[in-house]
């Protein structure tokens, strides 16, 4: 056999063994990915990375979604970065759209890869999602069909030749984070965050209110400008008096003042995006400790009728019941007032906090104290002043004959700016529509100077109604147990 040959038959040796080995490395990494529980998969694979690693020229860099607790802010900017360089050559992609958008937005979906180019070097990007359940059902004990929770873990690879390292860290990826703040800037949409299964969702926020267009005594609308813009501007002031960058609003009022229009025309005003805090969702101090901590800067958090969100009465029961909620870390007010004003309020900057409640009376002491409450905002019936915006905003118009009548008559009675709006809507015609609020706080009016005159006789009806009441229910038993 000459030397020609024996090359042959080796080269054919040598790739029937390699065609074995990768046959039976794919019969392998399918045996394990099937039947071996996660936490066995994932050693095998690392030992085999470990073992087999120092072959490779590539280097890989893990960018997680969040990184001891808190957003990584180099995740947000590689998600907004990758959008802007998907190709046609990639076999799976995410698309959405709002009607705030004027396109398609598209993205990776988990799996899959996408090249970038940069300064000749090529990255491979991939996103990797994982789900874990905690195992707890989050629904009532005997529900049929139990709500499990649920958490996703997110990150992206980044892989290049390990040659390129010090380029990535020191131009690449300052690049991505540069880039990103560009396409922010000129695409700026605000979010609106929920809070579910121990976590934030976002939507698009687009609450059109402005302050503007707000409905508010033009004293205390300038008293709460001032104060945004104050707060705003005082970054190095905070810190030089060592308190965490943060400040806290009570909104208190009746039903219809304007509390949830207030809150978005801060966050127009002030670009920031809206945290809307469920407490009924959070069920322990620490569940409520780590959403806090994966808020974004330049954010609101909003917990709206912080009176009723959940039953903070437990905190007067005896040492015991204390004990046992303490030992479960079941949410509790103490927990609640850490959040907002104890070392876990210290995890970010440029926050405000804003409860709103239609019974201020209600709420316990320790939460109005101001570093937790800052500044308590009335949130009161419509004025005249308020009336004319209400009345620009609905029919432009700046005078008209009624408008002195309508004035002076919500001096006299208390109506609030969604009932005003509620009567300037429902007309397109400007004279019908403020006859019909005339005529509603004219009725308002009459009603309250009725009470006034009667109100004992008022008293004494009732007390008879109450009787005869409980006169007909006793006799309505009685003839039912015959």
């Amino acid at each position: 056999m000459d030397s020609q040959t024996k090359a042959v038959e080796s080269t054919k040796k040598y790739l029937t063994t390699a065609v074995s080995i990768v046959g039976s490395a794919m019969v392998a990494r399918t045996i394990v990915n099937q039947y071996l529980p996660n936490e066995l998969r994932t050693i095998i694979f690392s030992a085999f990375h470990h073992r087999f690693g120092w072959f490779s020229t590539e280097h890989t860099i893990v960018i997680k979604e969040t990184e001891n607790l808190t957003s990584n802010e180099l995740y947000d900017a590689s998600s907004t970065y990758l959008q802007t360089r998907i190709s046609s050559n990639i076999r799976r992609l995410r698309a959405s759209k709002n009607k705030e958008m004027k396109s398609i937005i598209l993205s990776l979906d988990d799996g899959e890869e996408l090249v970038d180019d940069f300064q000749g070097i090529n990255y491979k990007w991939q996103l990797k999602i994982t789900k874990e359940n905690h195992g707890r059902n989050l629904g009532r004990k005997n529900d049929e069909n139990p709500s499990w929770d649920f958490s996703s873990t997110r990150w992206f690879t980044v892989t290049f030749h390990k040659k390129y390292k010090d380029v990535t860290l020191d131009s690449y990826l300052p690049h991505i984070l540069e880039k990103a703040k560009e396409i922010k800037v000129a695409d700026r949409r605000l979010k609106l965050y929920m809070n579910e299964y121990g976590s934030w969702s976002p939507i698009d926020l687009q609450h059109p209110a402005t302050f503007e267009t707000l409905a508010m005594e033009a004293d205390l609308k300038k008293t709460v400008l001032e104060d945004l813009t104050r707060f705003i501007q005082r970054k190095e002031y905070y810190k030089k008096i060592g308190k965490a960058w943060k400040r806290g609003y009570l909104l208190f009022g009746p039903p219809g003042t304007g509390k949830s229009t207030l809150i978005g025309a801060m966050a127009n005003y002030l670009k920031f995006d809206i945290y809307d805090l469920n407490l009924r969702e959070v069920r322990t101090n620490s569940e409520l400790n780590r959403l806090l901590v994966r808020m974004k800067n330049k954010s609101l958090l909003v917990i709206e009728d912080i009176d009723c969100s959940i039953d903070f009465k437990n905190r007067n029961k005896n040492k015991k019941n204390e004990t046992n909620k303490s030992r479960n870390d079941e949410i509790s007010l103490s927990g609640l007032l850490n959040f907002i004003d104890g070392l876990w309020s210290t995890s970010g900057e440029e926050r405000i906090i804003l409860f709103t409640t239609n019974y201020k009376e209600k709420l316990d002491p320790a939460l109005l104290r101001p570093g937790r409450m800052d500044m308590h905002i009335n949130m009161g019936y419509c004025g005249p002043n308020s009336f004319r915006i209400l009345v620009y905003n609905y029919h432009a118009i700046d005078e008209h004959p009624m408008f002195e009548e309508i004035e002076g008559l919500l001096k006299e009675v208390e109506a609030t700016p969604a009932e005003v709006a509620e009567q300037l809507m429902r007309s397109d015609i400007v004279d019908v529509a403020l006859e019909g609020l005339i005529q509603l706080l004219q009725g308002k009016r009459n009603k309250g100077q009725g009470n006034k005159g009667n109100g004992e006789d008022d008293k004494d009806e009732k007390l008879v109604l109450v009787e005869k009441e409980e006169e007909r229910l006793e006799s309505s038993a009685g003839g039912s147990l015959s």
